[in-house]
């Protein structure tokens, strides 16, 4: 039975992350479309920095909420009061300290900052109601408030964009979204009321204590780079290397941030219910392994098409397929760390993303005067560099997935990355110049139907299953 409805909490949750994310990729689109390199720039900082302070807000909510053993509605009234009252102080500095950071970063950001910033309470009651969602698996619930809020914010960015509000559209976009959310949430029964339960804090502060440096580590893992390019290159590049990353994330959001999701409340379950974790472990790897490696071999094979946005994106094509090899490896690290978190191994969690924080910033440091293509390549380098040392932790705990089934797996996607090159090469310019959108729709499909068809047939068991 709890298998069934993992299943059914992964397609329910890959639905929202298709709405939501797909709308965050169709505003990027457009902002492509409509701003200069600069402008994405800032937009991509103001966005940056909005995010750092979702995460310091929520620390451990979604999985204080699933892991509770008391009453998880006065759990989460107590946490509301704090990730709210955290996020409403959070809105206050970052409004008051808008001139200072934009001095910090060297780039005129304060305008964006400061209402991007107001967001930030309405994120935090968010927040809550999706951890009680979480805890049930409940993910059906989540499509109106969470994939709701997100085309309605990405209307209003778009036709904003559209009637030439220049990088204000997607702050004004992120406001709506925000708003929406927790009212979505109320609609669809999700009510929670503030509370305080001394019982409920504890056990919440003791988790945050652990689990939250850790989540603000994550946040800093994917929006330093952002930081470190504007300071030392600048807000145009910032665009250049904005637009790669965000292409590049998308298959890790549709894949690994939905069975990760899914995986932690189901391993809580387990555990709760007595039950090992190896072969749910195992499944969820080969999952995101097989299907995000197939979506990252079409994405890199295609980097060079990012000029359908035009010829002033060129420079994000090598920055593109080097964030696709990131990507798949953030995407196995974000898949294990649910499982150390879930098992009760949040300490070691912790530890393996301050060493990836660590590793990252002497990268930075020694290499972001090079330009993006260094980023990206410093990018991929740090999560590799941490894929056997977690693998090392899940097996000394006796939770790491089978060797030898992960390798097959590997060994599909390698085949479908060579079979796809060797498409691409082939065709040459039959498709058109690298600018036709014609031209990329219909490569994209067939490399699609290669990719798949190679996937499908070097790891049918892996795919039933």
């Amino acid at each position: 039975m709890t298998g069934h409805v993992a299943v059914r909490g992964s397609l329910w949750l890959f639905l929202v992350n298709l709405v939501g994310k797909g709308s965050q990729m169709a505003v990027t689109l457009v902002l492509a479309a409509f701003l200069t390199s600069e402008g994405l720039g800032l937009v991509a900082l103001a966005v940056a920095l909005v995010n750092i302070g979702q995460v310091v807000q929520s620390m451990g909510v979604y999985d204080v909420v699933s892991r509770t053993g008391l009453d998880p509605r006065r759990v989460a009234g107590t946490l509301l009061v704090l990730s709210a009252g955290t996020g409403l102080v959070l809105a206050v500095g970052l409004v008051l300290a808008a001139d200072a950071v934009a001095d910090v970063l060297d780039a005129p950001v304060a305008p964006l900052v400061r209402p991007a910033a107001l967001s930030l309470p309405f994120s935090a009651v968010a927040g809550v109601q999706m951890g009680l969602l979480h805890r049930e698996l409940d993910f059906r619930r989540r499509l109106l408030p969470d994939a709701g809020s997100a085309v309605l914010g990405a209307a209003v960015t778009i036709a904003l964009a559209a009637a030439g509000a220049g990088p204000h559209s997607l702050v004004v976009g992120l406001l709506c979204t925000a708003v929406a959310q927790p009212v979505l949430g109320v609609v669809v029964g999700v009510r929670v009321r503030p509370l305080w339960d001394a019982a409920a804090a504890r056990e919440a502060l003791a988790w945050i204590a652990v689990v939250g440096p850790g989540a603000l580590v994550a946040v800093l893992l994917i929006n330093l780079d952002y930081l470190a390019v504007a300071r030392v290159l600048g807000a145009e590049a910032v665009g250049v290397y904005s637009l790669a990353y965000r292409i590049a994330w998308v298959p890790y959001i549709l894949v690994a941030v939905v069975l990760g999701g899914v995986l932690l409340p189901l391993c809580a379950r387990y555990l709760r219910e007595g039950r090992d974790l190896s072969e749910v472990v195992g499944r969820f790897t080969l999952a995101v392994l097989v299907l995000t490696g197939g979506l990252y071999v079409v994405t890199a094979v295609l980097a060079d098409r990012v000029v359908v946005f035009g010829d002033r994106w060129s420079g994000a094509a090598l920055p593109l397929a080097l964030l696709c090899l990131y990507g798949l490896g953030i995407g196995l690290l974000h898949v294990w760390y649910q499982v150390l978190k879930a098992a009760g191994h949040a300490r070691r969690y912790l530890a393996l993303e301050v060493t990836h924080l660590g590793v990252l910033v002497t990268g930075l440091v020694l290499f972001t005067r090079y330009g993006v293509v260094a980023v990206a390549l410093v990018q991929a380098v740090s999560a590799w560099a941490l894929v056997p040392v977690t693998w090392r932790a899940l097996a000394r705990r006796g939770l790491a997935p089978p060797t030898r089934s992960v390798l097959r797996g590997a060994a599909g996607v390698l085949a479908a990355a060579g079979c796809c090159a060797v498409v691409a090469l082939a065709a040459g310019d039959v498709f058109g110049p690298p600018g036709s959108v014609p031209g990329v729709l219909v490569e994209g499909v067939l490399l699609v139907a290669v990719c798949g068809a190679v996937v499908v047939l070097t790891n049918r068991e892996v795919l039933r299953r």
